[in-house]
């Protein structure tokens, strides 16, 4: 085949350091915006990007010229720095992610779970909300190191 081709969604998940809520409306207005504009920058456009004061939700196509671990380390880098702008000179992101591979027919269901975060996350908790997908994904994590 004379070009590379891909087609390669990916849901990503991160938070805050130990979840503390420096998400507020305000900054998520903005927020989901620039993480939007990171991604399309380093050719990984975002399909969906939403989420809740502690946490951040992405379904980006991911880029056959660049590493998952590398679009991560760019948007939270770059939206790290940009959150700082704002205010809250001591925030962080934690230092892990989980990211779930989605097939192109199952991408409108995740578009509507990461338009529903808020709803969604009046009955559970992010922990909870983590548990849960990579039980359902069948990845293997060992609790004591999940969080920090």
């Amino acid at each position: 085949m004379p070009q590379s081709l891909a087609t390669v969604l990916v849901h990503v998940i991160f938070s805050t350091k130990d979840r503390t809520p420096w998400l507020t409306s305000e900054v998520r207005q903005e927020l989901h915006p620039y993480v939007v504009g990171v991604l399309a920058n380093i050719g990984c456009p975002s399909i969906q990007t939403g989420g809740v004061e502690d946490h951040v939700h992405i379904l980006l196509r991911l880029s056959r010229t660049v590493s998952l671990s590398q679009v991560v380390e760019k948007t939270k880098t770059s939206t790290s720095k940009w959150i700082k702008t704002k205010g809250p000179t001591d925030f962080a992101w934690q230092a892990g992610y989980g990211a779930f591979s989605v097939g192109p027919a199952e991408s409108d269901r995740i578009i509507a779970y990461i338009k529903g975060q808020e709803e969604h996350h009046r009955k559970v908790t992010f922990q909870e909300e983590l548990r849960g997908l990579l039980q359902e994904s069948g990845t293997q994590f060992d609790e004591r190191y999940l969080w920090d």
